[in-house]
């Protein structure tokens, strides 16, 4: 009785601590939830949120609603950040990807249905898991949770017990129970980043389909990692063609910096300073090191 006591009160203080840095969003065609990221207004929340609209309201966990303004967004991570008014705002950290891990306490806070400042208790069930949106846009590295989100809950974050958001909650399947979905905090930190210093995301342009692996103990030994990049598909006249990738390549690192997700791929490609890309891969037990030269795009596709 005594460890489940402790547990409630442990519970309690996370969500009293974490409260005052989770707020509302709306903007008069819909509603959800945002986190404070800066002491100075910076806002992150989902971009099917916002919907880039330009003025939007943030409402405080005390009731106080303030003007914000849309930064930037993305769609490829469906994400947003926004800029509100006033300054000495509480935060809630980023916590560090190799801390997030299958079976980890999670707890939710956002605002269902308009519902303020609701709160859930799950797990992480599931990472790096791809999820196929509507419209076709495909979410690369995702958490799934048990932990209870609805509508209004997008954008508010999902949090490890040390009161850091391991993913922000984005979307559940219809008609499943138990079965939603955050944004990673390894993606959201390197998106929110650009979006604050850019309003965009200039991602360049590989020219492949592909996902993510866990590898056999054999192959992970072989790589010297536990987890690759899979290509798909290599289009045609692209900068992997060019390069010499091939279905069934085994990606392994950008410039001798190991990938192990889509994501991770993109992110590199996003915030290299220089074009050129080293890239290692794994073809029928052999390592190869590739040169690709790759292109600006906006909004790609695929990686």
């Amino acid at each position: 009785m005594k460890l489940l006591q402790q547990f409630s009160d442990d519970l309690e203080a996370l969500v009293a601590r974490a409260s005052p840095a989770v707020v509302g969003v709306e903007h008069g065609r819909g509603h959800g939830t945002g986190i404070f990221l800066t002491p100075d207004g910076y806002v992150l929340t989902n971009r099917h949120v916002v919907r880039q609209s330009r003025r939007q309201t943030v409402t405080l966990s005390n009731g106080e609603e303030l003007k914000a303004t849309f930064v930037g967004g993305d769609a490829p991570t469906d994400l947003a950040v926004l800029r509100a008014e006033g300054s000495d705002f509480p935060i809630l950290p980023l916590a560090d990807p190799k801390d997030v891990r299958m079976g980890q306490l999670v707890v939710a806070i956002g605002n269902p249905f308009r519902l303020e400042q609701s709160v859930s208790l799950g797990v992480v069930s599931a990472i790096n898991r791809s999820i196929t949106l509507p419209d076709g846009t495909m979410l690369e590295g995702m958490l799934q949770t048990d932990a209870a989100i609805n509508p209004g809950n997008s954008g508010g974050p999902l949090l490890n017990t040390r009161c850091q958001v391991v993913g922000l909650n984005t979307l559940v399947l219809p008609y499943a129970q138990g079965i939603g979905f955050a944004v990673s905090a390894s993606t959201a930190a390197w998106v929110a980043s650009l979006l604050i210093t850019h309003g965009k995301v200039e991602r360049r342009y590989l020219g492949v389909a592909a996902r993510a692996v866990a590898l056999g103990p054999e192959q992970a030994r072989e790589a010297g990692q536990p987890r690759g990049v899979l290509i798909l598909k290599v289009q045609q006249g692209t900068p992997a063609e060019d390069a010499g990738l091939q279905p069934e390549d085994l990606l392994l690192s950008i410039n001798k910096r190991a990938v192990g997700s889509v994501d991770d791929v993109q992110r590199m490609m996003a915030l290299s300073g220089s074009p050129e890309m080293r890239l290692d891969v794994l073809r029928n037990g052999r390592r190869r090191e590739l040169s690709a030269r790759v292109h600006a795009r906006a909004e790609p596709a695929a990686a």
